[in-house]
């Protein structure tokens, strides 16, 4: 008896998914079923009993990678390109007035889901003051877009990030996602810390520009115009109630055109925006936005470092990262330099990125030893911190030994970690900057105590 048109064709559906990554070198990575096991299975030998089972289980379930008792890997900064950020975060430590120390931090895909950034933050604002979780996107770009702390819906808008906008016109905010929302768009955010103490909504001013309404717990706080007679970008702060614990927008008039909302505190303490851009490459930074626009952004936002952690996407191409991706990598640097020449630039190396070997290994895509050295170099020669977080995670072969561990740390992919993951690479990153500025620190203090007994030399006999 045949089986029914349905079943059959989910059958076929099922077995096209499964062997489509073995036949199509451009799926390779999206593999869900290794045929070598199918052998294995087949040669399945009962496994003799140990003499110490709770040993044995314990070395096959290869615990997690300890956060706190990972090294620090000092940061390569040997012309002092983050005194910048030392500086503030000295000023934000003594709690002086306004002293907030601001962080951007642009990446790809495990950025848009506040991965390594978010444990980042957490780790500076539990040391130094919580300023406020900064920046977040208007609404979702992708389904898995997420910032630890809000949630975030919206609907209606037509979202164009910038590296598959349809609109190629640059103007994409400091996020680099533009959206632009007519009668009944709108977005709402919750926010799970109810102590923010404001709002500030960016947008783009523009001839023939409509309007929108900012709420707070359904309590109307303004509405904003966006009329102008240039084109410009535009930021309206707003003071949120007391206890608030949802932001929207809504009533939209006329066509407008969002990027972000940033919350944040009457506080000193630390701001860590999380810029992160499915599918992005360097190049998102280097071409695909405005020059004049994204320096006015970073202008507004007054960074005092900009992390650039690209690199994850580029390792498969070989030609663009030996090519290409240099270049690339300093027209970003200079765009940066040029906006905000008083802020700290640090480039952070891409993680491992893992790919199946023809013995059928987990190893490292080739190129990626080439573009961290790229990177590393290039920082060098730029005045630019680097962190190294492809050698700081363990070098060649990490993903596979991650995707080997249980719990796993990374996904299937092996491009994209899974939050103990995510919290490892963000713990590396943030204990290397501790060390910096802990040497800032003592270095000061050293300076202190010279410049005192200079000051009173010792009395002759």
């Amino acid at each position: 008896m045949p089986l029914p048109r349905k079943v059959t064709f989910t059958l076929l559906s099922l077995a096209l998914m499964v062997t489509a990554p073995d036949l199509i070198p451009a799926l390779k990575d999206y593999h869900v079923f290794d045929w070598a096991s199918v052998a294995k299975v087949a040669e399945f030998e009962p496994r003799v009993r140990s003499a110490n089972p709770v040993e044995e289980e314990q070395q096959r379930l290869k615990p997690v990678i300890s956060v706190e008792k990972t090294p620090v890997r000092p940061l390569v900064d040997p012309k002092g390109a983050l005194e910048p950020l030392y500086a503030a975060l000295f000023a934000t430590e003594r709690k002086e007035a306004g002293a907030i120390t601001r962080i951007l931090h642009y990446g790809d895909s495990p950025t848009t889901a506040d991965l390594i950034t978010a444990d980042v933050r957490s780790l500076f604002q539990k040391d130094f003051g919580d300023a406020g979780h900064g920046f977040a996107l208007v609404a979702k770009p992708w389904a898995w877009y997420a910032h630890r702390g809000l949630e975030i819906k919206g609907s209606g808008w037509k979202i164009e990030p910038a590296n598959t906008a349809e609109l190629k016109d640059g103007l994409y905010g400091l996020g680099a996602v533009s959206f632009r929302g007519g009668a009944g768009a709108q977005s709402r955010i919750v926010l799970k810390d109810p102590t923010h103490s404001e709002v500030e909504v960016s947008f783009l001013s523009q001839p023939g520009g409509g309007s929108f309404g900012v709420f707070a717990d359904e309590n109307p706080l303004e509405i904003v115009e966006t009329e102008s007679p240039v084109v410009t970008p535009s930021f309206k702060k707003l003071k949120l109630p007391g206890g608030a614990r949802e932001v929207r927008i809504a009533n939209v008039t006329g066509k407008v055109r969002l990027y972000g909302l940033r919350f944040g505190k009457d506080a000193a303490g630390v701001e860590y925006n999380s810029l992160g851009v499915n599918g992005a490459y360097i190049s998102i930074l280097a071409r695909m936005v405005d020059e004049q626009h994204w320096a006015e952004q970073l202008q507004h936002h007054r960074p005092n470092l900009v992390i650039i952690n690209y690199g994850t996407n580029e390792s498969v191409y070989a030609k663009f990262v030996d090519t290409a991706f240099e270049r690339e990598l300093l027209r970003t640097i200079g765009r940066v330099k040029k906006a905000v020449p008083q802020a700290a630039i640090l480039i952070m190396s891409p993680m491992d990125r893992g790919q199946k070997m023809e013995d059928g290994s987990i190893g490292t895509v080739p190129a990626l030893s080439r573009l961290v050295a790229i990177e590393q170099r290039v920082a060098a020669e730029q005045g630019c911190a680097f962190f190294n977080t492809f050698e700081a995670m363990g070098g060649p072969g990490t993903m596979g030994r991650w995707y080997q561990t249980e719990p796993r740390l990374v996904g299937a992919d092996f491009i994209h970690p899974m939050p103990n993951g995510a919290r490892i690479v963000g713990n590396l990153l943030y204990k290397s900057l501790q060390e910096g500025y802990r040497r800032h620190k003592l270095r000061i203090a050293q300076e202190k105590f010279a410049t005192i007994k200079g000051s009173n030399p010792t009395p002759a006999n």
